[in-house]
């Protein structure tokens, strides 16, 4: 999963660095690119081909959007297109692996920024820096999430989708800083320990999140529901998620 991220992200860039780029409508009114086609054409090949026999599901193919069942591989080949649009750099490509509902691994790579995170082997959350080459491996530093100080929480929120609602719940904490970052970065940013929480009280698809939330596990973090704080779970139909709270181990979630 890590090579095909890498390899998409040369595709998404060469776009990104080039001259303007068509943006499309879908029918639910999100934007598509070619950057969005092009990556989700190179990773399904290779997950295809890697893992015949797992159920692929992908933003940009209609037709996976029917399968069923809770084992399966889940691809977001350019998470933030509107970041991407507006050449903000806040974009990612995020590849899961989830088992019985639970994304149990997961690569997120946000080739603008060169930062890239996925979970190793044994489902320990790891950054990679170096010169990200597809046959050897960069220097691994584990990350993990930070002690939260519930006097000055910090929270990331979403850059794009920003809402009442979300500004609302936040209200609930003490909080010490508030940033904005676009796609699963919100994730990575708690793995990494620089951020402590992220409400997200706006629609999601399973593709935004199951990459992202793979890594945070991975980190000691969790992902649980706004209405009931139970976990998410993927593979639930139409694999459109509820409102939910990503947030580092240790932070006392406040009822929505």
């Amino acid at each position: 999963m890590r090579v095909l991220a890498l390899q998409a992200g040369d595709l998404i860039m060469d776009i990104y660095n080039g001259p303007e780029f068509e943006v499309k409508l879908k029918s639910d009114e999100s934007p598509v690119t070619e950057a969005d086609e092009a990556a989700d054409a190179w990773i399904s090949a290779g997950l295809r081909a890697a893992f015949p026999d797992v159920n692929l599901v992908t933003e940009e193919q209609s037709d996976s959007h029917s399968l069923s069942g809770h084992t399966f591989l889940i691809v977001d080949p350019l998470d933030g297109t509107k970041e991407f649009v507006h050449r903000r750099g806040d974009f990612t490509v995020n590849i899961a692996y989830v088992v019985e509902g639970v994304p149990v691994r997961g690569v997120v790579y946000a080739p603008a920024k060169r930062r890239i995170f996925y979970t190793d082997s044994t489902g320990v959350s790891v950054e990679e820096t170096g010169a990200f080459d597809l046959q050897t491996l960069g220097l691994r530093t584990r990350i993990s999430v930070a002690k939260p100080d519930h006097q000055g929480l910090r929270v990331v929120a979403s850059k794009s989708h920003r809402d009442q609602a979300t500004d609302d719940y936040i209200l609930k904490y003490h909080v010490s800083d508030i940033k904005s970052a676009g796609s699963s970065l919100k994730f990575c940013l708690i793995a990494t320990g620089e951020a402590d929480l992220y409400p997200r009280a706006g629609r999601t698809m399973e593709w935004d999140t199951a990459a992202g939330h793979a890594v945070l596990n991975g980190a000691g973090g969790a992902v649980v529901r706004f209405d009931d704080l139970s976990p998410l779970t993927y593979g639930k139909p139409g694999y459109e998620n509820p409102y939910f709270i990503a947030h580092a181990k240790g932070v006392s979630l406040k009822e929505s």
